[in-house]
């Protein structure tokens, strides 16, 4: 079977950054399992996957653009440290869920603090990014009515 929509793909994946870092990776651990064509992965590592069958291999670069986005400097925000009431200890790479203002969540990251000001960053970490993913797919097979319906796999 062939990977498209409501499929039940199996990948095993090594993402690196420009410098050949490794940033994640399933090496050692069970394979990501994922419900295809439900947004469930970046969009351009989901493209490059449709039509692919178990046992294929291969190497993608995937541009901000396709992965997490470009990096958005309105999203790194001075705000005075009273916006984090309750919380004592405020230092940079600090990570705390805030509203995005349309209903969902947006994890922000500390940057740098003062006694009067907290910088922060909405961005994604892997914002601006170009993504080099080594992948194999591992299984493919047809979701259950269950799992569509759900959107995601039991």
């Amino acid at each position: 079977m062939k990977v498209g929509d409501n499929a039940v793909v199996s990948i095993h994946y090594t993402l690196t950054d420009d410098t050949k870092a490794v940033l994640d990776s399933s090496e050692g651990q069970e394979p990501l399992t994922y419900l295809h064509g439900t947004g469930a992965l970046i969009p351009g590592l989901e493209d490059e996957l449709l039509g692919k069958t178990t046992g294929d291999t291969f190497n993608v670069s995937i541009p901000p653009e396709q992965g997490y986005g470009p990096f958005d400097e309105a999203l790194v925000q001075k705000v005075p440290r009273e916006a984090f009431q309750g919380v004592d200890k405020i230092e940079p790479g600090m990570q705390f869920r805030a509203s995005d203002g349309q209903g969902g969540d947006r994890v922000i990251t500390v940057v740098e603090t003062t006694d009067q000001e907290v910088t922060i960053n909405g961005n994604h970490p892997l914002a601006g990014q170009t993504l080099h993913f080594d992948v194999e797919v591992t299984a493919v097979r047809e979701a259950t009515e269950e799992e569509i319906a759900h959107g995601h796999v039991h």
